[in-house]
Formats: structure tokens, sequence, C-alpha cells
């Protein structure tokens, strides 16, 4: 049996996904003896309580990852990962990074535990972790593949100011008072932005790219129909999806509400008559994806609507890093049985 004790390191550990890492880390048994803490210049030095002991944040620098790590969670932007996480992998090191740098490369796994977790035996040291939006509509999405096909997948998303990270919460908490925005381009309070990430050259915003892009990759439909519109709206916390789905083959409704429940982490919350439906005030602070308001599109044959509601924090980012990182573990338990 393997009694292997790991070393994971924390990069980005002061941002607002990296904390939630801390906190999801410390609400796992996973076999890890020996964390630590990186971030920039501007953070290192500063004090974080882990499991109950302090622990001095370190500056990351070309040479932290000759300590000898086994993974390391990364959460601090693109071009921080573009740079720092393959001198980790070139270290023996198995990043899971939660930014976009790496999510489209051939070579390397995208993965949601509970819809693809074979593809993690085929990282070559790096694995990314999707968009906190794809994330939790690629959940209803597999549960339906399977059994009904999917055709085509409409998204219109409403997300909530954390996923921009501090600063988006400062805007909408500011905006309140009437201050201008720093973080957006317009004010959030009482306002819901259709403009996520910058604008690309066909009218898409480029977060509306990432859901087309990963949707196809993850569920490995290369070809699948897919558009997305994502809007920024005054909530804190957990995206809310509108999702519309047209499936290959006919269905009837109570087949699909089975279908959802009884997959992993899906919660199926949907009772009209008593006004039962996923809120974000629900999801936060959890892991699973709820799902309801789950209807027929009359307009289309097979057509499908579903609502769904994650805490894009947690689930859409760093509960989704440790699952990885649990997956690991696992497949490296068993290998060395």
């Amino acid at each position: 049996m393997n009694n292997k004790k790991y070393k994971l390191a924390v990069v980005g550990a002061t941002g607002v996904v990296g904390r939630m890492a801390l906190t999801v880390l410390e609400e796992k048994n996973l076999p890890i003896t020996e964390y630590s803490f990186f971030a920039s210049s501007s953070s290192s030095g500063k004090e974080i309580i882990f499991q109950g002991k302090p622990y001095i944040v370190k500056e990351l620098t070309e040479n932290s990852f000759n300590e000898g790590f086994d993974f390391a969670i990364f959460s601090a932007g693109s071009d921080i990962a573009k740079k720092y996480a393959p001198i980790a992998a070139a270290c023996g090191c198995v990043v899971v990074d939660n930014s976009s740098a790496f999510r489209m490369e051939k070579d390397v796994p995208l993965i949601v535990p509970e819809v693809n977790p074979e593809e993690i035996k085929s990282h070559h040291g790096i694995i990314a972790n999707p968009n906190c939006s794809t994330i939790q509509a690629v959940l209803p999405l597999k549960a339906l593949d399977k059994q009904y096909g999917i055709k085509r997948v409409v998204y219109s998303t409403y997300q909530a100011v954390s996923g921009a990270g501090r600063l988006g919460i400062e805007d909408l908490e500011k905006g309140i008072k009437g201050e201008l925005p720093k973080k957006f381009p317009y004010p959030i309070y009482n306002n819901c932005l259709p403009h996520i990430d910058v604008f690309l050259e066909n009218g898409y915003t480029k977060e509306e790219e990432k859901m087309i892009n990963e949707t196809r990759k993850i569920l490995k439909k290369p070809s699948l129909k897919v558009t997305a519109t994502c809007v920024r709206v005054p909530v804190i916390n957990s995206h809310s999806e509108s999702i519309n789905i047209e499936l290959e083959n006919s269905f009837e409704l109570d087949d699909i509400k089975k279908a959802l429940q009884n997959y992993p982490n899906i919660i199926v919350l949907d009772d009209f008559s008593n006004n039962q439906y996923p809120l974000a005030t629900i999801a936060t602070g959890h892991d699973e994806v709820y799902v309801g308001r789950i209807r027929r599109d009359y307009s289309i044959e097979n057509g499908l609507h579903l609502w769904v509601v994650a805490d894009n924090i947690r689930k859409g980012a760093a509960s989704n890093a440790v699952q990885i990182v649990e997956k690991l573990i696992e497949y490296q338990m068993i290998k060395d049985c």
C-alpha cells in the first residue's frame, strides 16, 4: 500500500481564489504533509493561518520549485502561469492552473473531475482548470449527452462580480455608495454589463469564446454547435446560467430530471409549484451544481431549458483544482499498489 506523503504549493495564495483553495484544502483530508504558499513581491511576507498554523507567504521566483513539490495549484493569472508553470513542471511538479494560459493547448488536459477524470492521466506536467462558467455548465451537459446526444447549446450567463476578483467585488460595494468603478468600464451597481473580458474582432467577448471552445474540448465534441452571451450582474458571488439545449433524441422530462439527479455533484431544485429553483444565495459556499427550471423548449424539436447555478469561486475554480489534485493522488496510489 502506498503511504507516501505529498508536498503542495499554492501560487497566488493571497488572492480570492487562492484563499478559497486553502479553505477547501483544510476541509479535505488529503495525504499532504508539506505546504508552501507563494504570491507576488507585494504580498510576500504576509502571514496566513492554515490548519491552525502560521505560514509566511513567499515571493514567487524561478527557484521556488527547487524544493521538490509534487503538486502546485496556480491561481495567479495567465502571465504568471505561462512563465512559472513550465518551470514547476520541469522540476517534476504537476501544475493545476486556474488561468486560461493552457486550456486550449492540445497536450494539456482540461479537467472537470465529474466529467472527464480519465483525461488527467494524459498530462505532461500541466493540467488546466476550465473557466468558472464552463465548469458548472458541463456537468448537466455531460449528464444528458450519453443518453440523448447534445446537438446544440446556447448559453446566457449572469455572472457574479467575484469572478473579476477583489476589484470586481469592490466595484459593486463602492458603486452602491456612488463611487466610480475601477475594474469595470461602467458601474456594475444597478447595471448588467454584457461585457466580460475583452471584445474580439468577431463581436464575441473572450469569455464567450472560452465557454464555446472549452465546452467542445471537455465533451470531446469539436464540431458541437455552441454559442454564448456572457453578462456581468450586480451579484457578489455564484454564477447563474440559462442553458438552452437541442438534443439529438426525444425525451421525457421525468427521465431528464432523473439523469440529472443521479449525476455526481448535481442537485436538482425544481419545484415551480412551491417557487423552488436555484439561487446564487443557495449555491454560495457549496461545491455542488444546482439545476432547475427544467422544461421543454417548444420552439425546436427535442429542445430543453435548464437554469444552472454554482459558486464560481469554489466549484468554478478552487474546489475543482483541489479535486484534480485529489484525483492525481488517487491515481498515483492505485499505480503504486
